[in-house]
């Protein structure tokens, strides 16, 4: 509803009331003159029209709850109030009529709803038909009889012309105050328009960076945005942001926060920041200054009010964003509510540019990995193929100075280095294996895993013991994939710095997981320091082993010791179902 159309129903809610008013007091009039008079003077008439004007007055009032009152009716209602003025003059002793007050009703109402010329005319209407009444009435009445007509009649009259001017001054006033209060309404609507396109905009930045720090920085920048409604007081409000650190709450981003303030650090285990955390829901104190944790910032202790917002998604919590006012009552539901929505789109931005850093050390993660891979098998084909070669080349030179010294030697050569290129090629073959096994795709980890034993019994003289059972109905062929090179890597350790004389293999599924082991009997080493050297980026293939064995959601436990050989053991929970 319009201003000026909540204004009409006003106006004409107030004259359906006063009409109830006159209706009464006619009622009261006839009451006390019949007193007065020992006879009653209900006259059926007088009873008939103040039933109709009830039934009439109660039609208009449904009508203007019911919002369905257009707007000819005004018109029919103005010429249904003058009348039953004419009517109640009809009914009385119409030279000295008690209800002429009832003839003003419809000049006021004529002069509200439409201008003072309307109400003259109306008051006009109702004299003329005041002096007509009484002439019909009482034709032989002399000229000084008609003196309490003349004189109702200029009452009436005097009547419009006052009330048309002060409804004109009203009516002026009221259009001026409703054109007041459009405008003020408009530049409000403006304002919200202006601040909803800054704060998309700003949002939309918050969207497109993936730097942390400028996405608090523009929470505080946004917030500001969003109550500028307050005038002057906004650029008064002090914001601060605070992410969990170890132990504490540290700030990142701040607004009219002195240097000692920003170098605070609150655990965040008391006051409005502890019940911010620990409910995850908007907070507001109206005595920050005397809070345990915020009454420690000095900015704080200016603020009469001051709310706390958690930035929380899910069962994640970043921190929480508080925001201070020199004034009690600045932090209203609205205003907490817009704010709120702004740390949740923050929320969003940190978890964008939180995923995109992961993403960054993942792919940092796979260069090293794929870096490590390279520099392994560099390593594997200078101590392994490489070597046979540069023997084999140096046999081949030495056999030519066979032929012409000791020709009958050079049979014996040749078929050492057959033995060596031989040997050569299965280790060529062996790592190549290592690197895809197509077994491995075609008939699942344990054919692989055999294939693989069998090609190091042919290469290596150590005593290998393959254990395994069929797991391929448990898991799928990604995860098959891993756990061979997480087993490949740990016999590959174990050959390489072992120095063991026995290798067991074991794979199987234990209570709901799937269970794979490497045991060797060679001089094991202290787990303790390995780690430390794992986690400075280290040897020994631990990285690979760690990284495997995350990947597949498992489990890896080492357990070695000086002299006692060294036991690795991956575990990884079958999916239900």
């Amino acid at each position: 509803m319009s201003l000026k159309s909540r204004s009409l129903f006003q106006v004409d809610w107030l004259l359906s009331n006063l009409r109830w008013l006159l209706l009464i007091s006619v009622a009261i009039v006839a009451l006390l003159q019949s007193l007065q008079a020992g006879e009653n003077l209900f006259s059926p008439i007088l009873i008939s029209l103040l039933l109709a004007g009830a039934a009439y007055n109660l039609i208009v009032m449904l009508l203007l709850v019911l919002r369905t009152f257009p707007k000819p009716l005004s018109a029919l209602t103005l010429v249904a109030d003058t009348a039953l003025a004419v009517a109640f003059i009809y009914a009385s002793d119409v030279p000295e009529t008690p209800y002429l007050f009832f003839g003003l009703f419809p000049i006021i109402t004529a002069s509200l709803r439409y201008n003072w010329w309307a109400s003259l005319g109306t008051a006009l209407t109702i004299v003329l038909a005041y002096v007509g009444l009484t002439y019909l009435t009482y034709p032989q009445l002399s000229l000084a009889t008609y003196f309490p007509v003349a004189v109702g009649g200029l009452i009436l009259l005097l009547a419009a012309l006052l009330s048309g001017l002060v409804a004109d001054r009203v009516t002026r006033l009221a259009a001026q105050a409703i054109r007041e209060e459009e405008e003020a309404e408009l530049r409000r609507l403006r304002a919200i328009r202006e601040r909803a396109k800054a704060i998309y905009e700003m949002a939309s930045m918050l969207s497109a960076t993936l730097n942390y720090r400028r996405i608090l920085e523009a929470v505080l920048d946004i917030s500001v945005v969003g109550l500028q409604d307050l005038g002057a007081l906004a650029n008064e409000i002090v914001s601060a942001v605070l992410l969990f650190g170890e132990d504490s709450l540290f700030i990142t981003a701040s607004r009219r926060l002195t240097r000692m303030d920003q170098l605070r650090r609150p655990p965040g285990r008391d006051g409005l920041l502890a019940q911010v955390i620990n409910t995850a829901e908007p907070g507001l104190t109206l005595d920050p200054r005397h809070d345990p944790e915020l009454g420690q910032f000095v900015a704080f202790q200016h603020c009469r009010s001051a709310v706390a917002i958690p930035l929380r998604a899910g069962f994640e919590s970043y921190g929480v964003v508080v925001f201070g006012s020199p004034e009690p009552d600045t932090f209203t539901q609205d205003r907490i509510e817009l704010l709120t929505a702004v740390c949740n789109q923050a929320i969003i931005a940190l978890q964008n540019a939180q995923l995109y850093q992961e993403l960054l050390a993942e792919k940092e993660r796979i260069v090293e990995v794929e870096e490590e891979a390279r520099k392994k098998l560099a390593r594997d084909l200078h101590d392994g193929p490489t070597q046979s070669i540069a023997a084999i080349a140096m046999r081949l030179n030495y056999i030519q100075l066979l032929l012409d010294k000791d020709p009958v030697r050079v049979k014996a050569e040749l078929k050492k280095i057959e033995d060596l290129a031989r040997r050569t090629t299965k280790e060529i073959r062996q790592m190549l294996f290592t690197l895809r096994p197509l077994i491995l795709e075609n008939q699942g980890l344990t054919a692989a895993l055999e294939q693989y034993v069998q090609k190091l019994r042919e290469t290596d003289s150590l005593e290998i013991h393959l254990e395994v059972e069929p797991v391929e109905e448990y898991v799928d062929k990604d995860v098959q994939g891993t756990l061979f090179y997480i087993i490949e890597e740990a016999i590959s350790n174990a050959r390489k710095h072992a120095h063991a004389d026995h290798l067991w293999i074991r794979v199987g599924i234990r209570d709901g997981f799937l269970f794979a082991q490497v045991e060797d009997d060679g001089v094991g080493f202290d787990v303790s320091r390995v780690q430390e050297r794992y986690d400075e980026r280290g040897s020994l293939g631990m990285i690979n082993l760690h990284e495997r064995t995350e990947l597949i959601g498992g489990t890896l436990r080492i357990e070695s010791a000086p002299g006692e050989g060294t036991r690795i053991t991956v575990q990884v929970p079958l999916e239900e179902g």
